[in-house]
């Protein structure tokens, strides 16, 4: 596993450090981070049709962060792959994600989302990244609890429609050899592993449909995140590092009462704040060979970001495993043939 390395999505802004490549580059490296990741909407940052189209450029914007001490692990397009499918009830918030010639024009919308995804595939690829990292978008999540009950076929229609939108970005991801790392967010339509598996079965298990392993999404629903491991590591090709509390009371649990974050039953930490137990976390992922990057994401509702990100870094260097290429009882090893071991067993 290569780490530690931080998701700049939070820190970006107009405000120095943070407000060009080479110095928010620069100030991760000073908190101990060895990689960056790096948000493709703001072309302060990046120009991702640029990067799609020019090897060149890639390797300037990647030249810009080694120079800097960084490296940049994967592009993420978060903000695009949730305008693959927007619900009508969020089109006013999700228009503020897109430029303004699309907005009020969920179709246009929607076109502008794809043609960014694949624009990304293609910059990952010159970029020589395996995976790029994603939200799914929604059209089904309004409908998420079952009252007044769901007509018969919405989940199903709702699906057949993502899988419709994603089919011919996941075929664009196989042409380009990358991955789409969902993260499985409320708020998406992939949300756990059973909203995953019915957009893998709708794309007919396509091989570039795969997760952004966060277990703090999956602590606040309660979800057993270390049997997650167990059941989609094959799919694991990126992996926040995020932690978080759930905090249920006799007022609340999983739905947190419209509160604030403050507030809230669940609630996003800073890492070793929260309860997300990630020594077992760091020790699955290495149990089954991860071998990409540890990324820090920090929200936190208490901690100031600063804090976050200096106290992140360390966090994680602690917890990346050395997986060992020797068996702990070698020295013990008797060297014994087949014809003896045969022989200790009253074989003949």
């Amino acid at each position: 596993m290569k780490g530690p390395a931080i998701f700049l999505a939070q820190f970006m802004s107009d405000k120095a450090p943070f407000d060009t490549l080479p110095s928010i580059s620069r100030w991760a490296a000073g908190h101990g981070y060895k990689g960056v990741q790096l948000p493709t909407v703001d072309a302060a940052y990046i120009d991702l049709k640029k990067a799609a189209e020019s090897k060149d450029y890639c390797q300037e914007l990647q030249g810009i962060c080694a120079e800097q001490g960084t490296e940049i692990t994967e592009l993420s397009t978060h903000l695009q792959g949730q305008l693959v499918a927007v619900h009508p009830a969020y089109d006013q918030q999700f228009d503020a994600f897109a430029p303004a010639a699309v907005h009020n024009n969920p179709a246009a919308r929607a076109q502008w989302a794809v043609e960014q995804m694949k624009l990304a595939a293609k910059a990952s690829a010159n970029m020589g990244f395996g995976a790029c990292v994603s939200f799914s978008g929604a059209l089904a999540f309004p409908y998420l609890y079952p009252w007044p009950q769901r007509p018969e076929g919405m989940i199903d229609e709702a699906f057949s429609e993502l899988a419709k939108r994603w089919g011919p970005i996941f075929d664009a991801y196989e042409e380009a050899g990358v991955d789409v790392a969902f993260e499985l967010h409320p708020g998406e339509d992939l949300f756990d592993g059973a909203t995953f598996e019915m957009l893998l079965d709708k794309v007919g298990g396509h091989s570039r449909c795969c997760i952004n392993y966060d277990p703090s999404h999956f602590l606040l629903q309660q979800l057993d995140y270390l049997a997650f491991i167990d059941i989609y590591h094959e799919r694991i090709k990126a992996f926040h590092v995020k932690d978080a509390e759930f905090n249920p009371s006799g007022r609340q649990g999983v739905y947190s009462g419209y509160q604030g974050w403050m507030e809230r039953a669940g609630r996003f930490r800073s890492l070793g704040d929260g309860q997300v137990d990630f020594v077992s976390i760091f020790s699955k992922l290495a149990q089954y060979g991860y071998d990409s990057w540890a990324v820090l994401e920090w929200e936190c509702c208490l901690k100031h970001p600063e804090q976050g990100a200096a106290e992140g870094a360390p966090f994680i260097a602690d917890h990346i495993i050395q997986v060992t290429d020797v068996a702990f009882d070698d020295f013990a090893a008797s060297g014994t043939d087949r014809a003896a071991i045969r022989a200790m067993m009253g074989l003949s």
